[in-house]
């Protein structure tokens, strides 16, 4: 079997095929789509993937978008060392987290990444003209139904932006779900490491690579804070959420994010 994986190094959902393959001890050949540059616009890219999103799954001649669908494919491949609880209650809590991922964090951290940096990168990196093309490239139907009209929104007008505020309060709110369920527990479902908590690893390490570990730390969240260091802790973390992010857009996330941080903890009353 031969993997081919097009994916980018700052993509949540990139990042979160890379860690499933990792700890299922899976090898894959990398095509790097630069998505700050629009590298996933060009009709080349939109023929195997029509959403323009990254990742998308090449499997010897099949095509497989989208990243939870990606995994439970390679849980269905590989079942011997599934990411999935073999329990079916256990299985269907994991479906939960899943779900929730999919249709709400997501978007939810779509938007908190151009509010808090991307918005200023590519500002910056493409100039107002390269920038204006750069939105007027995104599908109708992207990240959501809305997407492209919201993202545009975002970049041109920051916090300022209609819903913008909502979404930072739905982001903090799925933290505080899931300093609930780590009550007592290491891992969100079942006490083991499983597809819960690799679907929620890239959206917590997104807000800390964007200095906001204030969202969980200093006693705000401690299960979550706790839950995160053992998360980093794993050898196969490094490897798929740091070292594939280029160094410039790793500063980029982390200084943008550090200018963001007083209007998002105003936004959550946190005090700094």
């Amino acid at each position: 079997m031969t993997f081919t994986l097009y994916h980018h190094g700052s993509s949540v959902c990139a990042a979160k095929v890379r860690f499933a393959m990792a700890e299922k001890g899976m090898k894959w050949e990398g095509v790097y789509i630069d998505i700050l540059a629009g590298e996933q616009f060009t009709p080349e890219y939109q023929k195997i993937n029509a959403k323009s999103v990254v990742p998308t799954l090449v499997h010897d001649d099949l095509v497989i978008p989208d990243s939870t669908v990606i995994i439970e494919y390679l849980d269905q491949i590989a079942p011997e060392n599934s990411t999935h609880p073999k329990d079916p209650w256990e299985r269907a809590q994991a479906r939960y987290w899943t779900k929730a991922v999919d249709e709400d964090l997501h978007p939810a951290c779509g938007a908190m990444t151009f509010l808090c940096s991307h918005r200023h990168t590519v500002l910056r990196k493409l100039g107002k003209e390269g920038a204006n093309k750069f939105l007027a490239s995104t599908p109708d139907f992207s990240v959501t139904s809305d997407w492209k009209s919201f993202k545009d929104a975002i970049v041109r007008q920051g916090f300022e932006a209609p819903g913008a505020l909502g979404k930072v309060k739905l982001y903090d709110s799925y933290l505080h779900k899931m300093d609930k369920a780590l009550t007592g527990n290491d891992w969100l479902v079942g006490n083991k490491f499983s597809i819960a908590d690799i679907a929620l690893t890239p959206y917590i390490n997104r807000l800390a690579m964007m200095s906001m570990r204030g969202m969980w730390e200093g006693g705000r969240l401690p299960n979550v804070e706790r839950w995160f260091e053992a998360i980093e802790a794993r050898e196969n973390f490094k490897p798929c959420f740091i070292d594939w992010v280029p160094e410039d857009l790793t500063n980029d996330l982390r200084e943008n994010g550090i200018k963001s941080w007083p209007e998002v903890a105003k936004i959550l009353e946190i005090e700094i």
